[in-house]
C-alpha cells in the first residue's frame, strides 16, 4: 500500500489545499481562520505521518497506525511510550514462543 492510500480523508483535504495554495502556509492559515503556527503544526504532523507510512523500515500494523496516531496528536507521549513498549514485549514473548522448543509435542 502506498504512503497516500494511508492517509484520510483530512489529511487529503489538507494535502490539496496547500498544493492549491502553492505551498504558502500564510494562505493556508487565512483559509482555514486559523493562525500560521496551528497550520505549521498541522503540516509537521502530516509530514511525520508520511515519513511513517512510506518508511521502509518493517513495522507491523499496530505500531505503523500507533505511531500515526501520536504524530497527528491523538496520543500523548507517555501513552504512546506505553503502548509501545506494551506491544514491543508482546511481540518479543510471541517469538520466544514460538523459538522454544520445549514447547513442542512430538
Amino acid at each position: 500500500m502506498q504512503w497516500f492510500e494511508r492517509l484520510n480523508s483530512e489529511d487529503l483535504g489538507f494535502l490539496k489545499r496547500f498544493l492549491l495554495a502553492s505551498g504558502s502556509l500564510k494562505a493556508m492559515a487565512d483559509q482555514y481562520g486559523i493562525s500560521y503556527p496551528t497550520v505549521r503544526l498541522r503540516l509537521d504532523r502530516l509530514i511525520a505521518k508520511v515519513e511513517i507510512f512510506d518508511s521502509q523500515v518493517q513495522l507491523s500494523e499496530f505500531e505503523r497506525q500507533l505511531r500515526a496516531a501520536y504524530a497527528d496528536g491523538k496520543l500523548d507521549q507517555a501513552t504512546f511510550e506505553l503502548l509501545l513498549s506494551s506491544h514491543k514485549k508482546e511481540l518479543q514473548s510471541t517469538l520466544e514462543g514460538k523459538n522454544d522448543d520445549s514447547s513442542y509435542v512430538a
